[in-house]
């Protein structure tokens, strides 16, 4: 019994093991759950992108059904991202702020001359600290809130015309009504 028992407790821990990989690997990582969702956004104020001597902040934000996007000039899915943006910005259906997140002030302000600005106002984050409090893993990250400050939904990575289509304009047009 002893000897049918050394081979079956490393068998039993590699099911597991493999049991716990099939279940990762059928999750979807778009769908990370953040703990912000339904809860009042994290209070900031960062200088603004596009003038240093003026500042943005969470209260900037509040009163209106608003966007808040993160993105980089590093990020290559910021890049993809953009045009959706612009696309979202042209409706006039909601405002979109920005957070700039852990990048270089006159890289993002090229960006924006040279691709389009479809931002109200973006806030420099230069050093990633507004981003750790908003629950970032990475750029770009894509937040909505309502009125009340309350984060009502955040999607991680790029958006595409589908996820505006299917989810954030229903969702920013049911927050407005």
């Amino acid at each position: 019994m002893a000897r049918y028992l050394r081979y079956l407790v490393p068998l039993g821990i590699f099911a597991v093991l493999v049991a716990f990989l099939f279940r990762g690997l059928s999750l979807d990582p778009k769908l990370v759950p953040s703990p912000l969702v339904g809860q009042p956004m994290p209070a900031f104020s960062l200088t603004r992108l596009d003038d240093p001597a003026a500042t943005i902040s969470d209260t900037d934000i509040k009163g209106k059904v608003a966007v808040l996007n993160i993105w980089a000039t590093w990020c290559v899915s910021c890049r993809a991202e953009h045009d959706v943006l612009l696309q979202l910005a042209r409706t006039g259906q909601v405002a979109i702020y920005g957070l700039n997140y852990k990048d270089n002030r006159a890289d993002a302000q090229r960006w924006l001359r040279q691709l389009g600005d479809p931002y109200v106002a973006n806030a420099f984050d230069e050093d990633g600290r507004v981003g750790i409090d908003w629950g970032v893993y990475g750029a770009p990250e894509t937040f909505v809130i309502d009125p009340q400050g309350i984060i009502r939904h955040k999607h991680i990575g790029p958006l595409t015309t589908e996820v505006l289509q299917t989810k954030l304009l229903p969702l920013i047009a049911e927050l407005k009504s």
